[in-house]
């Protein structure tokens, strides 16, 4: 197991999982199966698998401690960059398709309706994340400043739990399913932090 996480293959056959979510859309929308309202469905997948991505990326790191895998780490950055790419679509669903780039109603929507704010805020915190996913930018920020500013993606995270909460009203199941899992991911974390803590 451990030689195959480290191969060639199982990077090439992550990358492929992660484009399923798009190629299954993709068929849909071939086949005219986006249900009755196409924009809102494309809207919430892609913020669906936002979400589901982000979650991901934050499993790692425990998961790597947990089964003593530290082969895991090399899918870390895969996975953060496919939720900034699903980020990416669902805020373009969002811009082009439902307010045909209208800066002035966006703006006034993002003030006037919080999970959108919640939203938009999540995704501005995970551009500089993108930006700087290059090994390139970890030499130039040096380690520790990297990782600390790689800490906003719980912040991103949470945002993201927020907004789906706020957006769905009524059942709102899945969004705290999502906020559990992330609630998790941190205290899984917590045994990593007191031990820095202590190591200072």
């Amino acid at each position: 197991m451990r030689r195959f996480l480290s191969g060639r293959t199982s990077k090439i056959l992550v990358f492929a999982l992660c484009l399923t979510p798009l190629s299954m859309l993709l068929w849909r929308a071939y086949n005219g199966n986006l249900t009755a309202n196409p924009i809102e469905y494309v809207t919430r997948d892609t913020g669906t698998w936002t979400l589901r991505f982000l979650l991901l990326t934050l499993a790692v790191t425990p998961l790597r401690r947990m089964f003593k895998a530290p082969e895991l780490i090399r899918f870390r950055r895969m996975l953060g960059l496919y939720a900034f790419f699903y980020g990416f679509l669902h805020l373009t669903t969002y811009v082009w398709f439902d307010k045909f780039f209208d800066a002035a109603d966006i703006v006034k929507d993002i003030a006037k309706r919080p999970f959108i704010t919640a939203g938009f805020t999540g995704f501005l915190l995970m551009l500089p994340l993108a930006v700087t996913s290059t090994s390139g930018w970890i030499r130039r920020l040096g380690g520790k400043r990297w990782q600390r500013l790689h800490r906003l993606v719980y912040f991103s995270t949470l945002a993201g739990v927020i907004h789906y909460y706020w957006l769905v009203k009524s059942d709102i199941r899945l969004p705290v399913f999502y906020g559990a899992l992330l609630a998790l991911a941190m205290l899984l974390r917590l045994p990593i932090w007191l031990s820095r803590v202590r190591s200072v």
